[in-house]
């Protein structure tokens, strides 16, 4: 790891240690856990990362907290334009100015959205994009992917840095201790898998949990016209109480537990397994079933 800067390629020079320091101190910007916020200060690292994502020159990223632009600078000569989207004010007015500065070939590339990410749509973005490449606030890094898979038709891949932990749900398959609602949430949409780990030492403030990269490619279809609301609330009914077989744990959800037997019976699953047994399509079985009532 060096204090100083790298370059990342033509007309773009990337932020080490000290620059982040700097930047932070020039911002008046202290780090925060509500915000989820912890700065990646190492090249290597976003080379690694982008190199990961395997862009093509044709794409638009959308990048969700960008920070004081680490990874961004490091996207830029990669891809076609980058859509960043900050919710700090502060952050968000000066990544135009530090593109501007350090990759001055390649800042029109860069497009600045001041907004939630959990409030994002379509409309909101100049450019629609085809990838997302992040490393996403801990707090909210399931709930803002599943978001912007729902409101993005246009995102076709993602690479997403997570706690290490809610990597491994995410990624995870039937039958896993830790498979469960993101895992069969995040199948509905996409193939995940898990793409490699992150340092602890590679950010400032050094967070007190590990890192991991998550990888998905979006379908080309879904796997049924189901209702995504009705689906997902399935999900969520089927592992609300994990120690339940599906015929008691959507009696709630069926009206009882002999419906909830019925239904999954129509849906050709065994009403005596649990929730982490069954694969996204047995879910959306499931749910068609209801559908039919």
């Amino acid at each position: 790891m060096t204090e100083t800067s790298s370059s990342a390629g033509p007309g773009s020079s990337l932020l080490g240690p000290a620059d982040v320091r700097r930047l932070a101190a020039e911002l008046d910007i202290r780090p925060t856990k509500k915000l989820g916020q912890n700065f990646v200060h190492d090249p290597n690292t976003v080379r690694k990362i982008v190199a990961a994502a395997e862009l093509s020159p044709d794409d638009v990223v959308l990048e969700v907290g960008p920070g004081l632009g680490s990874l961004t600078l490091a996207l830029l000569p990669a891809c076609r334009s980058v859509v960043a989207v900050e919710i700090d004010p502060v952050l968000a007015a000066k990544l135009p100015e530090t593109a501007a500065d350090r990759a001055p070939d390649l800042a029109r590339r860069l497009h600045v959205v001041p907004a939630d990410a959990m409030k994002v749509t379509a409309a909101d973005l100049p450019v629609q994009p085809t990838a997302l490449v992040a490393n996403l606030p801990y707090n909210v890094a399931v709930p803002v992917v599943l978001h912007l898979l729902a409101e993005l038709p246009s995102l076709r891949s993602g690479l997403v840095m997570v706690q290490a932990e809610v990597a491994d749900r995410m990624a995870a398959g039937p039958g896993s201790r830790v498979y469960g609602v993101p895992s069969v949430k995040l199948a509905w949409y996409a193939d995940a898998r898990r793409a490699g780990p992150v340092s602890r030492s590679v950010f400032w403030p050094v967070p007190n949990v590990d890192s991991a990269l998550v990888a998905f490619t979006v379908r080309d279809t879904l796997p049924s016209t189901v209702d995504r609301r009705a689906l997902f609330t399935l999900i969520d009914a089927a592992f609300a109480q994990r120690r339940k077989t599906l015929r008691g744990a959507l009696a709630g959800w069926a009206g009882s537990a002999a419906e909830a037997e019925r239904l999954l019976t129509v849906a050709g699953v065994d009403p005596g397994v649990r929730g982490e047994q069954l694969a996204v399509s047995e879910f959306v079985r499931i749910a068609e079933a209801s559908a039919l009532r």
